[in-house]
């Protein structure tokens, strides 16, 4: 996760949490040095929240720019991922005050989970996340077996 020599943050771990009233959250400790005082977080993928350092948004801004304008699927992907996208400061307990329209996509209402996935952090409602990785869980040898194709080195 440290950072040095322009190598973008690494993200793991699993941590549990809860929104305030005003549907606040405390990034956990341990990513904070790495995210810095501000950060992006957008509609993620699967129901939850993507939440990316403004280095890592920068590159996957590149790479959306890459796509052709004139494919459907290039242009609601974007709209989707830019669309939700709100950058956020970091107040100076840690803490992250999500809009509405981010809480209501993902479900947040008290409980959440956030989860560290490489050069990004997700942010799920506990019944999602629950839900969620069950299933995954039940599948891990066949999703294990699915990713031989991406040439892992599994």
């Amino acid at each position: 996760m440290e950072r040095g020599g322009g190598e973008a943050a690494l993200f793991t771990g699993e941590y549990q949490h809860t929104l305030d009233a005003k549907g606040r959250f405390c990034m956990p400790a341990k990513f904070r040095g790495s995210l810095g005082d501000r950060l992006m977080v957008t509609k993620g993928l699967d129901g939850c929240l993507f939440v990316y350092t403004k280095e890592e948004w920068a590159v996957l801004e590149e790479k959306l720019k890459r796509l052709p304008f004139t494919n459907s699927h290039a242009r609601a992907f974007a709209r989707f991922l830019f669309g939700g996208a709100v950058e956020y400061e970091v107040d100076k307990q840690g803490r992250i005050l999500l809009t509405s329209h981010l809480r209501e996509y993902a479900n947040l209402k008290k409980e959440i989970v956030i989860i560290g996935v490489g050069t990004r952090i997700e942010i799920w409602s506990k019944e999602n996340w629950e839900a969620y990785s069950q299933n995954a869980e039940e599948n891990y040898e066949e999703l294990a077996e699915k990713m031989v194709e991406f040439d892992l080195g599994f």
